[in-house]
C-alpha cells in the first residue's frame, strides 16, 4: 500500500558528500517518523538519524556534525545530506516511515529497498 524509493547511493572519496532521497507513495494519509538507517556488511541495522512530523531530529553519535536529516512534507520526501564522509559510513542506507494508510486502523512502519553508500579512495 505504500512504496518508499531510494536514490542518491553511489561511490564517494572520503571526505566528499552525498545527499540520500526517499519518496513515499501510496495510499497515504499521513506520515509521521521518518528515518535513515544503515547496515553496513556483517553488522546489525543501525539508526543514522530520523525525524518526526514536527521535525524533531535525532543523530546517532557517530553522524552528529557530519548528516543532515530534512523532509518536505508536502512531497512525502525524506532527505539525508551526508558530508565529510568516513569509510565506516559505507553500508546499505535504508530509509523507513510511519505511516497511517487510506482505510488502516493502526500506523504501520515500511522501508524501501536500501542504496549502497560507499566511501573509498
Amino acid at each position: 500500500q505504500v512504496q518508499l524509493v531510494e536514490s542518491g547511493g553511489g561511490l564517494v572519496q572520503p571526505g566528499g558528500s552525498l545527499r540520500l532521497s526517499c519518496a513515499a507513495s501510496g495510499r497515504i494519509v499521513s506520515i509521521y517518523a521518518m528515518g535513515w538507517y544503515r547496515q553496513a556488511p556483517g553488522k546489525q541495522r543501525e539508526l543514522a538519524a530520523a525525524i518526526t512530523s514536527g521535525d524533531r531530529t535525532n543523530y546517532a553519535d557517530s553522524v552528529k556534525g557530519r548528516f543532515t536529516i530534512s523532509r518536505d512534507h508536502g512531497k512525502n520526501t525524506v532527505y539525508l545530506q551526508m558530508n565529510n564522509l568516513k569509510p565506516e559510513d559505507t553500508a546499505v542506507y535504508y530509509c523507513n516511515a510511519d505511516v497511517l494508510v487510506v482505510g488502516g486502523m493502526r500506523r504501520e512502519l515500511y522501508w524501501g529497498q536500501g542504496t549502497q553508500v560507499t566511501v573509498s579512495s
